[in-house]
């Protein structure tokens, strides 16, 4: 294990599981009133699926993706076991969601060099000017697997 492997997970552990205003969903569907329509006659197949075990089962029985461990490879493996037509593999898109980071929290925008959030980034989504100041660009498809490797846990998501 690296060095920054280590801090990120010794922090991700003790910073707990961040509380969602509103759920982000698998990026598999086309409407959202469908969740709450027929997610109630399945038994979280989706969940069970989930490679990354990003996929919660909530209260109202409607699948929503938490990221206090992982993120969304985006592998379809959701879709398919979706029995009741609510995720279709045809509905595939980017995450509803934008990532930012906060400059107050980040170790790097305060002239300590971390590097947490780009090495996990599959999409080379995060650039740094000069060795400090990352930022996300265009390249961001909301996958979420820099936010539990923050040690700081200054990388916000926004759902859309």
């Amino acid at each position: 294990m690296q060095r920054r492997e280590l801090f990120g997970s010794l922090a991700s552990s003790l910073k707990g599981e961040k509380k969602q205003e509103k759920f982000l969903r698998p990026p598999y569907f086309s409407d959202e009133s469908l969740f709450h329509k027929e997610c109630n006659r399945c038994d979280g197949v989706c969940a069970t699926v989930c490679e990354e075990d990003i996929i919660k089962i909530a209260e109202d029985k409607t699948p929503y993706i938490l990221f206090s461990y992982s993120g969304c490879t985006y592998c379809d493996k959701c879709s398919e076991a979706c029995e009741f037509g609510v995720l279709k593999l045809e509905d595939k898109k980017q995450l509803s969601a934008i990532i930012t980071i906060n400059k107050d929290k980040c170790l790097s925008w305060n002239h300590t060099m971390c590097f947490s959030c780009k090495d996990p980034c599959l999409d080379d989504a995060i650039d740094f000017k000069a060795m400090f100041m990352p930022e996300i660009n265009a390249k961001c498809t909301s996958c979420g697997f820099c936010i539990s490797k923050c040690p700081t846990d200054a990388i916000d998501i926004k759902v859309l």
